[in-house]
């Protein structure tokens, strides 16, 4: 089952893929609620090059890595990954009104695909409000 999100960024395609794809930045954006943070970031952002953000509840009660290997990467328009035997791919399109954002990922068992789909969104969300900020800043 694959699962889409998405989310239109009015700003820069060259800043949105900045965002996107920079530790400093993913630490800022990349929760999918605010009693949670990413406290680590890595990217090495080519083909067969490897990612991994750590998220962690900000009560310090869990947390885990998300981590995976760039499968392909087409600058400031697709990323495509693996991560735990799973497949997302991160589609970034110039648009009128922005850059419209669409992450498709294939779903896993232990939660419903709302679930999935409501956490990915809020993310994704996220990511949209710190572009915008760091446009206003």
């Amino acid at each position: 089952m694959q699962i889409t999100v998405e989310t239109l960024v009015a700003a820069p395609l060259s800043q949105v893929w900045r965002a996107y794809t920079s530790p400093e930045d993913i630490l800022q954006w990349n929760a999918a609620s605010d009693d949670w943070h990413t406290t680590k970031a890595h990217v090495d952002l080519r083909v067969g090059g490897t990612f991994s953000s750590h998220m962690a509840a900000k009560d310090g009660s869990m947390g885990f890595d998300f981590a995976g290997t760039y499968t392909q990467i087409v600058e400031h328009a697709l990323i495509e990954y693996t991560f735990g035997g799973r497949m997302a791919k991160v589609v970034f399109a110039q648009t009128a009104e922005g850059v419209r954002v669409t992450v498709t990922f294939d779903g896993e068992l232990t939660h419903s695909p709302e679930q999935q789909q409501q956490g990915w969104q809020a993310i994704l969300d996220r990511f949209a409000r710190h572009v915008a900020s760091s446009l206003k800043a």
